[in-house]
């Protein structure tokens, strides 16, 4: 009878419409992969030169908007009864903020996005390469991003815990809005679209990263399978360690993060402190942080109308894309785990934790190779430029740390605890959108959550072995979010008017 009764309140439109549509984009990437990727690389091609300035502008708008939340009066507002404390303390609840959100691309480009920009027209075209290939990812991972994960966190905080609403999904934070169009059409058109747009996140996060790990077993144990099949396996271990915590639900999940951050911690005092390059890292740190916030508003801005280098084309309107996509799940974890804290402190909060540990990753790592290449020492981006093999440009400098064998095999069990940590909540956020209704801190049964934990694996692994290239794994993004930005600002104006409704009420 309990199975009967589960069975009912599960949304099967919502769970086997997506299983079937990506089980079928799965089938065409492994039989017509040169196909497949030639169309992606179209419509993204269109997406990014016609309605770039769309995700620019609503880029720059959501980081105004969070401010303006928190110095308001919507900042008062507990997510929670009036009086209710925080669940979790700063540091736990930072760790799994920090850990669900950014996933093991952190390391990945950490280390390596600026050697990407190093040989890109448009820094040259700025100032030297010293000067401002650090500059754009301390800009592409801080304010804007976490703005998007932050303002829909306390969005669906409050429509979690302030208004009690049991539809854990995206239409619902539209009711404000939609009214009965919530429970419509138009409200499951909303959830299939946040559905997908959670699958190419997740598609677009295991396929950029993982190579790099396969490139480190390869090198470390010296293995001549090729990269693909060790991507597969690796994909497996991750698969694994992710749905035994997720299995063990919220204190599996902060458990792991807090592992997670301090396996990540330990790495960047490593390099920092035994590198070699301490002065040149906090001093450049120091200079590219100061430069990136006198330069915001044109950095936020850029369109490149003339086409003259497409840099804002392929690489801001795509972090803009990724960071999108990824709000799906995200900021509902968030938003959950936020619980008792005012919406204040959860912005505040989570631009002091969330964007001063990935500011402090990209310093630390990012310009601890940038000094060794600007003192003459190693030629990364020569090495780069004969090959592109950004993968094995990582190896070569990891290669120049103190027992560098060691810490690559640091770097791989860090990646894979990132991993487990950001899809130990995507795979329950997608858990909870099979669900008709959840009721106040009720989580999804356990074979729903197996069950998603299985699916969000079969994109990335299809994508992998198609061989897709950077630009098509950024495509995959920046098409998914399109629609969901739209619902983005929906979901925003739902918020501000319910908000208002609710501080009116509080005061009679």
């Amino acid at each position: 009878m309990d199975s009967i009764n589960h069975q009912k309140r599960i949304d099967w439109m919502i769970t086997l419409v997506p299983f079937t549509l990506i089980s079928f984009l799965c089938l065409l990437f492994f039989l017509i992969p040169d196909q497949s990727n030639e169309v992606l690389g179209l419509i993204r091609s269109f997406l990014g030169d016609t309605f770039g300035v769309c995700y620019l502008a609503i880029g720059l708008s959501f980081f105004i908007l969070s401010i303006y939340i928190a110095i308001s009066q919507y900042g008062d507002i507990v997510l929670g009864t009036p009086k209710e404390q925080p669940k979790y303390s700063f540091f736990t609840w930072g760790t799994m903020m920090f850990t669900c959100g950014l996933a093991a691309d952190i390391l990945f480009y950490s280390f390596s996005e600026w050697i990407l920009y190093a040989l890109d027209p448009h820094i040259s075209e700025m100032g030297t390469v010293q000067d401002w290939a650090g500059v754009y990812p301390l800009f592409h991972w801080s304010f804007i991003p976490w703005s998007f994960y932050l303002v829909l966190a306390v969005s669906f905080g409050f429509m979690l815990h302030v208004r009690h609403r049991a539809r854990q999904r995206f239409s619902e934070a539209c009711r404000p809005i939609l009214g009965k169009y919530t429970d419509g059409i138009i409200g499951r058109f909303i959830d299939l679209l946040a559905v997908f747009a959670l699958v190419a996140g997740t598609a677009t996060t295991f396929s950029v990263a993982t190579p790099l790990m396969a490139t480190i077993i390869q090198f470390v144990f010296s293995i001549k399978v090729s990269r693909t099949t060790i991507n597969l396996m690796i994909l497996i271990l991750t698969c694994f360690v992710y749905t035994y915590s997720l299995l063990h639900g919220i204190k599996g999940i902060s458990n792991l993060a807090n592992l997670c951050f301090y396996m990540f911690l330990a790495l960047l005092v490593y390099v920092l402190l035994f590198g070699g390059e301490t002065r040149y890292i906090i001093e450049t740190g120091f200079s590219t942080f100061g430069r990136m916030v006198q330069n915001f508003i044109s950095l936020s801005t850029y369109t490149d109308p003339l086409r003259t280098t497409h840099f804002p084309q392929n690489w801001t309107i795509y972090y803009w894309a990724y960071w999108m996509v990824w709000c799906v799940a995200a900021p509902f974890f968030i938003g959950s785990i936020s619980r008792g804290r005012t919406i204040r402190q959860t912005i505040l909060g989570g631009y002091m934790f969330g964007v001063g540990s990935t500011l402090i990753s990209f310093i630390l790592l990012g310009n601890y190779s940038m000094g060794l290449q600007f003192r003459g020492i190693v030629d990364f981006i020569g090495n780069y430029s004969q090959n592109m093999d950004i993968y094995g440009t990582i190896i070569d400098i990891l290669q120049t740390l103190p027992f560098g064998s060691i810490i690559m095999l640091w770097v791989f069990f860090t990646m894979v605890a990132f991993y487990a940590t950001s899809f130990d909540s995507i795979a329950l956020s997608a858990a909870c959108y099979s669900y008709k209704k959840l009721d106040s801190g009720e989580l999804p049964h356990k074979s729903i959550q197996l069950m998603w934990c299985i699916l969000l694996i079969l994109l990335p692994m299809a994508l992998l072995f198609s061989q897709s290239s950077m630009s098509n794994l950024q495509s995959v993004s920046i098409i998914a979010a399109f629609p969901i930005s739209i619902v983005m600002l929906l979901i925003v104006v739902s918020f501000l008017k319910d908000a208002d409704v609710y501080m009116k009420q509080s005061l009679k």
